[in-house]
């Protein structure tokens, strides 16, 4: 199958980070061509001086609309992309150069109609986006779901990096209105009408996430209300691992309530884990700080997504509520 790939950006008041985006594109080492469908969603702060700015180098399509969000922009691109693969971007990443080859490469001799790839964090980038990214991705805070090489089975790609098939878009209408979660509902939807799904090895995008600790625990608490409505949508998919943050933070002020109660050493296995947390953090990233951050990064993640899994559980799972009215702020219109 001779693949035309068409990159699908969606972006939303963030010109600068288009820059850096495209300017990644450029120091592809790929040798075929492909296309950039860039989609500014409602903008004031456009991206349009700077798109043009690249047009001399790069294939790109640049399209205005309404603010819609992410899900409706994606699909909104791919209507309109010329390629016969997709391939999904969030604004916030930068490939590195060996990106396209690797996903060429593959795909040529192992087809899949979606594949997701890893987030990892660029040398550049500060010492909170090192914590947050290492949080977000190592085995010993989210099993590492977000990308390895024993996630190939039903494997659930994610929206700032993931390759769909124009035909398993168009067969599923792509994108839903929720948001987040948009990503693993469609990729779920992909697999119930029969196409295949994968984790692509090596094929990672250096994930920048604009961020703040507010802002990491606003989206981490985001992903804990989504869950359980995808559970209720997906229930296959389903797994008793998404209830682990709740039981940290139940685990947490147990163990911090009996040891006021009893003795301090109630508290080692918690801080046994935390121990090893920041080693593994510190020797990763190098840095002893990023090790520091790691833990606090851990307990936004955790106490922010559990408890709101733990909510979204009560209303959503348990007393049948509809979801939209339930949380109208999760579903764009």
């Amino acid at each position: 199958m001779n693949l035309h790939f068409s990159f699908i950006i969606p972006v939303y008041n963030r010109p600068e980070e288009i820059k850096e985006l495209l300017e990644s594109f450029s120091l592809l080492d790929f040798k075929g061509q492909f296309e950039i469908v860039i989609v500014e969603d409602g903008s004031t702060i456009t991206s349009e001086k700077i798109v043009n700015s690249f047009k001399d180098l790069l294939s790109i399509s640049y399209y205005t609309k309404t603010n819609s969000g992410p899900g409706a922009s994606r699909n909104f691109g791919m209507q309109r992309a010329k390629g016969n693969y997709f391939i999904i971007l969030d604004s916030d990443c930068l490939l590195p150069s060996h990106y396209l080859t690797t996903v060429q490469n593959f795909l040529s001799e192992n087809y899949f109609d979606c594949y997701g790839g890893a987030d990892a964090a660029h040398n550049s980038f500060s010492n909170l986006q090192k914590a947050i990214n290492y949080v977000m991705t190592s085995f010993l805070t989210t099993g590492g779901i977000r990308g390895n090489k024993n996630s190939i089975n039903r494997f659930e790609p994610r929206s700032f990096n993931m390759g769909i098939s124009k035909e398993a878009f168009v067969t599923t209408g792509g994108f839903a209105k929720i948001h987040p979660g948009e990503d693993p509902d469609l990729s779920q939807r992909i697999l119930k009408a029969g196409f295949t799904a994968t984790f692509l090895p090596n094929a990672y995008v250096y994930h920048k996430r604009r961020i703040s600790w507010k802002k990491f625990y606003t989206q981490v608490r985001k992903f804990g209300m989504v869950r359980p409505i995808l559970n209720v949508w997906h229930p296959k998919a389903s797994k008793i691992t998404f209830w682990f943050p709740t039981l940290f933070v139940v685990f947490v002020i147990a163990s911090v309530i009996v040891s006021m109660l009893t003795s301090w050493m109630i508290l080692l296995p918690l801080l046994c884990y935390l121990t090893i947390l920041i080693t593994d953090a510190s020797i990763r990233n190098s840095s002893l700080q990023i090790g520091l951050l790691s833990v606090i990064a851990l307990f936004v993640q955790f106490f922010g997504y559990g408890l709101a899994f733990l909510e979204s559980s009560f209303y959503i799972q348990l007393l049948k509520r509809d979801p939209e009215k339930q949380f109208p702020d999760l579903f764009f219109k």
